[in-house]
């Protein structure tokens, strides 16, 4: 009987640098949650407000997008909603779907998240241009999506 492959251990680099970006997200998302607070928002409605701004999803979509049940999507959208942030519209290509989109109020609390965001301002403020897009790049380049 042929044995299993053994799991290829982590180099101490590799190891090294997947802590790193483990503790980036990490300060990311507590940076993230401070701002929210800051709006009176979620974390999660915050991200999905942000996500709004950029382009009206259909509930579907924004549950992959965000990785999350889209029962929960409804929830979110349904308080956003409630506060004027967010509203329904019809998909002008199939009028049956409903769209999720950011109102004018919306975009603009969703503006003043992204400058709120000090991880962004603070860290990756102190690097170079060229630092930067190579940062980007490297990063674009582990997602599959070149650079």
């Amino acid at each position: 009987m042929a044995t299993p492959p053994q799991p290829r251990r982590l180099d101490p680099l590799t190891q090294e640098v997947v802590e790193l970006i483990g503790d980036v997200v990490a300060r990311f998302y507590e940076d993230y949650e401070e701002a929210a607070a800051e709006h009176a928002l979620t974390g999660a409605q915050a991200r999905l407000l942000s996500t709004l701004a950029l382009e009206p999803l259909p509930m579907r979509k924004l549950a992959q997008k965000l990785k999350c049940e889209p029962s929960n999507v409804t929830g979110i959208v349904d308080r956003l909603e409630a506060r004027g942030l967010a509203e329904r519209r019809p998909d002008p290509a199939d009028r049956r779907v409903k769209l999720a989109a950011a109102t004018e109020e919306g975009a603009q609390a969703a503006r003043e998240l992204r400058e709120g965001l000090r991880f962004a301002r603070e860290p990756l403020a102190g690097l170079s241009d060229a630092e930067r897009l190579t940062l980007r790049d490297l990063l674009r380049r582990m997602l599959g999506s070149g650079a």
